[in-house]
């Protein structure tokens, strides 16, 4: 289970960045292998329309079962939510923090009605 978590640098002691699409970095941690890839999502920074379905995009692609972020828009939701991505939202902290958050289960999971919520 790989999870994707939105950063401001690309370290696990990197503040969470509270904006998926637009994060600069998303950083996919495998407990398996207890690794980190490094994604750079930078021209999410600025994407005139649609950094959240990009960084959608990249997430699903690296195979990722959950995302923590912020905050997610609603576009990002239905495109992560129909590939089989749960996203937990309203994190604070560290991307280690995050991390250790959600597998303690301290992590509230999105839903359609709270998409956007967390910031």
């Amino acid at each position: 289970m790989k999870i994707a978590i939105t950063a401001q640098e690309p370290s696990p002691d990197s503040q969470i960045d509270p904006r998926f699409g637009r994060a600069p970095w998303l950083m996919i941690y495998d407990p398996t292998e207890n690794n980190w890839q490094l994604i750079d999502n930078s021209e999410g920074l600025n994407a005139a329309h649609g950094a959240g379905i990009q960084a959608a995009q990249k997430v699903i692609d690296q195979q990722a079962t959950a995302i923590i972020t912020g905050a997610i828009g609603p576009k990002a939701y239905r495109s992560l939510t129909a590939a089989g991505i749960k996203i937990f939202h309203g994190a604070k902290g560290s991307v280690s923090q995050a991390l250790q958050a959600f597998q303690a289960g301290d992590l509230a999971e999105a839903n359609a009605d709270d998409a956007t919520g967390g910031v």
